[in-house]
């Protein structure tokens, strides 16, 4: 386990020699021992193509290489963080949520129309989210941020999960997603920015949900 959360906005990750972590750049607080952090204009394990998406839309997140043998203390503008840890399944995440991964951890990238057809366009579109979302595939613990902390929701067969799609983090799992439009009570009171739509979230595994609407 590479990552250990300090306090809720806050993670101490253990660098070993041989191995390699990635984060955002500037995300480095502080750090203990023989470390070196440069920048990764490849995108971690999955190779310049994996980034080829997001630089021609402009969604790429830089990221740098930390190699070496100490201890490092990440964590970025004061957001929340909270660690995933992966056994080989994939993780879905908006590239502005990763403030950290393993470099066991390969990363590749997944148009969003793949998942849920013209909705996903529609998605990228109206909730400002990227067309394109980052995955995380493999053995590995990934360090998220947010606003005002994460909470997991399980994803079952039998019961779906509609998510703000401004509260949404990541998921991981079998799971197949959509946008639908809905019309509630918080837009009888005014409050129809982002509640007309929903992402809808179905098949088994868990969604990761911010406690806020903001943005990074």
């Amino acid at each position: 386990m590479a990552f250990r959360e300090v306090n809720s906005k806050m993670v101490e990750a253990t660098v070993l020699p041989g191995q390699r972590l990635f984060s955002q750049r500037g995300a480095m607080l502080a750090y203990q021992g023989e470390v070196s952090f440069t920048p990764n204009l490849q995108g971690g394990q999955g190779g310049l193509m994996s980034m080829v998406g997001r630089r021609v839309t402009g969604e790429a997140t830089p990221l740098m290489t930390v190699e070496g043998s100490g201890t490092v203390f990440f964590g970025h503008g004061g957001h929340h963080v909270h660690v995933i840890h992966l056994t080989g399944d994939t993780l879905y995440v908006e590239a502005d949520r990763l403030l950290a991964f393993e470099g066991t951890l390969r990363q590749g990238t997944m148009f969003m129309g793949s998942q849920g057809g013209v909705m996903g366009l529609v998605r990228g579109q109206v909730t400002g989210q990227g067309l394109f979302t980052t995955t995380l595939q493999g053995q590995g613990s990934v360090a998220v941020m947010a606003h005002g902390g994460v909470f997991e929701i399980p994803i079952t067969p039998q019961r779906p999960v509609h998510v703000d799609p401004q509260a949404y983090v990541a998921h991981h799992g079998e799971v197949r997603n959509k946008l639908s439009t809905a019309i509630g009570w918080r837009e009888m009171v005014g409050r129809g920015s982002g509640e007309a739509f929903q992402l809808e979230l179905s098949g088994s595994g868990t969604v990761y949900v911010q406690a806020s609407e903001e943005k990074l």
